[in-house]
């Protein structure tokens, strides 16, 4: 058990966001009891994650996706305040990191989803250096697609480029499609994010990289609890991470 100060003081050094140009308020969003005893950690600070947790007794929730973003107007109506109602009639506290946990070198959304691929990030590309590079080694991207697809546990959606080998591979996980023209300068065969738009399917079938839309939240699932088991071991805490299922 430790207090809840601490913890913050603990999260913040090692995201460091106010490093971070970013769209959202990061770090503690809703506070709650002051003495921390269990984390539950997921994706997305959703009323079933909050439900779930409450169910674990945890006293925090650390996330990837909070509750405030840049554009809301600020009224506690609807969803919100289901979900605001929930956190401060359980005294439940939520931090949310977004940009500091894609980035972090060692926990983060991007570098986690490496490790399961088998990718070591060798250099940066892209706004705020958040997307990855590394050397693969597959066939062509049907077959690096079926990897991924046996790693994510979901299918991915495929725009093959030149074909032939894939050996440089670059990534960003989640909402990262605009990083797109970003990794074809870095000079990948094959760019990995969570979503793809209208005009990526184009870029690539033109300038020969592949391009793989894998999910924002599958391939989202594993910087949140990386860092939560980090600080729970470090503290003595538990820790437990709820995955929410979501196919977007």
């Amino acid at each position: 058990m430790i207090d809840r100060l601490e913890l913050q003081t603990t999260l913040d050094a090692l995201l460091q966001p106010d490093r971070f140009k970013d769209y959202c308020a990061n770090g503690l969003q809703v506070e709650g009891r002051q003495r921390v005893r269990k984390i539950v950690s997921g994706v997305t600070a959703s009323r079933a994650l909050i439900e779930a947790a409450i169910a674990e007794g945890a006293d925090t929730i650390l996330v990837h996706h909070g509750l405030f973003w840049r554009g809301h107007d600020g009224r506690v109506t609807g969803w919100m305040r289901q979900r605001l109602g929930l956190l401060l009639a359980h005294d439940i506290n939520l931090f949310a990191y977004h940009l500091p946990l894609d980035a972090h070198p060692e926990f983060g959304n991007n570098v986690q989803l490496g490790l399961r691929m088998g990718w070591q990030a060798s250099g940066r590309f892209g706004e705020q250096d958040l997307g990855c590079l590394g050397a693969t080694d597959d066939a062509d991207a049907q077959t690096l697609a079926q990897r991924v697809e046996a790693a994510l546990g979901r299918s991915v959606t495929l725009v093959n480029g030149k074909g032939g080998p894939i050996r440089r591979v670059a990534w960003c996980t989640g909402g990262a499609q605009g990083y797109f023209e970003a990794a074809i300068a870095a000079g990948a065969d094959a760019f990995i994010t969570g979503e793809i738009s209208e005009p990526q399917f184009h870029l690539a079938r033109e300038c020969g990289v592949a391009f793989l839309a894998c999910g924002h939240h599958a391939t989202e699932r594993y910087g949140a609890p990386a860092l939560a088991a980090h600080v729970a071991l470090q503290f003595g805490l538990d820790h437990q991470f709820i995955d929410i299922d979501n196919p977007a």
